[in-house]
C-alpha cells in the first residue's frame, strides 16, 4: 500500500474515532444548567396605624418593639389616633421622644370647646398641636412618607393627605362626626378616617409599600355596661364601619392587636402607660410573623 494511501486512512480513522467521543458514546453526560438565582425584592415596610382615641397611646409600645428589632419602617399610614401618633413618628421622633411626648400631653392640648349643632369639639387646637410638634413642616418633607387618612363627609369618599399641612390633615383624620366639627379643607368637609379606613392598610400600599404591618386598637361591639357620654362614644367608635375594618385587615401582611379593649376611649389618658406596654406586648407576640414575612425580601 503506497505510503500516502496508508496516510489518509489512519488519519480518518483517527477522526472517526474523534467524532464518536463528541457524540458522547461512551462519555459522560454534559452538567445540567445552574438554576437562575432569583434576587429578593427590596422591603418597603409600611406601618398602618388604626383609629381608637386614647388607646392610640399602645401605637408607641409598638413602635418602640419595630425600632428595638431594626425592622425598617418606610411608610406610616394613620387614621384618628393613628394619625396623630403617626404623624409624630414620621416626622422623625422616635418611640422614647413619642413616649416623653405621651406623658406630657393633657387633654387641654387638644381639646377646644364649642357651642355647635356640628360639633362641641373645634379641633383647631390639635392641628395646632401637631404643626408645632412637627416643626410645622409640610408632610412630603418628613423624613419617612406619611398619610393621614379622612373621609369627605359630603361623597363618603376616603381620602389620603400626603402633603401640606400635616396638622390639618391630621385634624380632618381625627374628627369624629358630632364630637368634632367638620374640618374644611380646600372647600370640602371631612370627618373621621375610621368611617371608611378605620386601619389604612390600603393607603400604605398605595404609598409604596410593599409590606404592611397592621396596628388594630379597635374593640368588638359589645353591651354597653356602663351609659354617659364617653360610654356611647366607645360603643361608637367600636361599631363604625366594621365592613370597613375587615376589608383593611385582609390585605395587611402582619395584623398586631394590643388587647386595649378595657381601656376607655377617651377617658384613657390616665392609662397611657398601660396603653404604651400593651402596644409592646402585642408587638412583641408578632415577631416570628414579622420575620418570617420579612425573610422573603431584602431588608437593605
Amino acid at each position: 500500500m503506497p505510503a500516502t494511501r496508508r496516510f489518509f486512512l489512519t488519519l480518518a480513522a483517527a477522526l472517526s474515532l474523534s467524532a464518536c467521543g463528541t457524540l458522547g458514546f461512551g462519555s459522560a453526560k454534559p452538567a445540567p444548567p445552574k438554576p437562575v438565582q432569583t434576587a429578593k425584592p427590596q422591603a418597603v415596610i409600611g406601618l398602618a396605624l388604626g383609629g381608637g382615641a386614647s388607646k392610640g397611646f399602645a401605637h408607641i409600645g409598638v413602635i418602640k418593639v419595630l425600632q428595638e428589632n431594626r425592622i425598617p419602617v418606610k411608610v406610616v399610614t394613620g387614621t384618628s389616633a393613628g394619625a396623630v401618633v403617626g404623624s409624630l413618628y414620621a416626622s422623625g421622633m422616635n418611640a422614647e421622644r413619642l413616649a416623653q411626648e405621651a406623658d406630657a400631653m393633657q387633654k387641654t392640648d387638644l381639646v377646644d370647646l364649642t357651642l355647635s349643632t356640628s360639633g362641641f369639639i373645634r379641633g383647631e387646637k390639635l392641628q395646632n398641636f401637631i404643626n408645632r410638634k412637627v416643626g410645622n413642616r409640610p408632610m412630603e418633607n418628613f423624613p419617612l412618607r406619611f398619610g393621614a387618612v379622612a373621609t369627605e363627609f359630603d361623597s363618603g369618599r376616603s381620602v389620603v393627605f400626603s402633603r401640606g399641612n400635616a396638622g390639618q390633615a391630621v385634624r380632618a383624620s381625627a374628627s369624629i362626626p358630632n364630637v368634632f366639627q367638620p374640618a374644611l379643607i380646600g372647600g370640602k368637609r371631612y370627618v373621621d378616617g375610621g368611617l371608611t379606613a378605620p386601619v389604612p392598610v390600603g393607603a400604605a400600599r398605595g404609598l409604596g409599600a410593599n409590606v404592611v404591618i397592621a396596628v388594630d386598637i379597635s374593640a368588638k361591639p359589645a353591651r354597653l355596661t356602663e351609659s354617659g357620654f364617653f360610654s356611647y362614644l366607645d360603643q361608637s367608635l367600636n361599631i363604625m364601619n366594621t365592613a370597613a375594618l375587615n376589608n383593611e385587615l385582609a390585605g395587611a401582611d402582619v395584623v398586631i392587636k394590643p388587647q386595649v379593649q378595657r381601656l376607655g376611649a377617651v377617658g384613657g389618658f390616665d392609662e397611657r402607660a398601660q396603653a404604651i406596654k400593651l402596644g409592646e406586648d402585642a408587638a412583641r407576640a408578632a415577631l416570628p410573623k414579622i420575620r418570617a414575612v420579612l425573610s422573603r425580601y431584602r431588608l437593605q
